[in-house]
């Protein structure tokens, strides 16, 4: 048996008994470069997503415009007023290199200014990827567009927070 074995078809072909058929005779599918998922856009041509992080849930819209972020009908230097904070939102446009390109309009609720802002980036990350299909493998490859389920643990009966005990008094 002198034959070499140069593709899964020849294998088939050698223990069959029959024939392998060449990349030539096989039909072969056709090649779609089109993105796996669909835009997806509302009426007025924004792309829509909800991003959460620990009690924060953040309602964001993403339009093309001249990359004015505006939280709670507040601009973003006002409402997070942290550079760091501004910093996580423009995480995903950042990477995408897609600053300065999108306008986002985004309504958060709930925990704090450190919850918030990570629930606008997961948001923004989300719309981005709906309204850019091709783009979702840069989001998701930095871990973007994984909701963080860390929250705080409940308090428990008996214990003065969620794992601590009362103090211990000998006497």
């Amino acid at each position: 048996m002198s034959d070499t074995v140069n593709s899964l078809a020849d294998l088939q072909g050698l223990t069959t008994g029959a024939p392998a058929a060449t990349t030539a005779d096989a039909p072969q599918a056709p090649v779609s470069t089109a993105p796996l998922r669909q835009q997806e856009l509302d009426k007025q041509g924004r792309a829509y997503a909800t991003g959460r992080r620990k009690d924060a849930v953040a309602r964001v819209w993403v339009k093309p415009g001249t990359g004015k972020i505006t939280v709670n009908g507040r601009d973003q230097e006002i409402y997070f007023a942290r550079p760091t904070l501004r910093l996580v939102i423009n995480q995903p446009f950042s990477v995408t290199a897609r600053e300065g390109q999108y306008d986002v309009i985004c309504t958060v609720k709930g925990g704090g200014l450190s919850g918030q802002a990570g629930a606008v980036k997961h948001g923004i990350a989300q719309a981005l990827t709906k309204y850019e299909p091709a783009l979702r493998g840069a989001v998701k490859a930095e871990g973007f567009l994984t909701r963080d389920s860390r929250t705080v643990e409940r308090k428990k009966y008996g214990r003065a927070k969620a794992r601590r005990s009362f103090q211990f008094s000998k006497r």
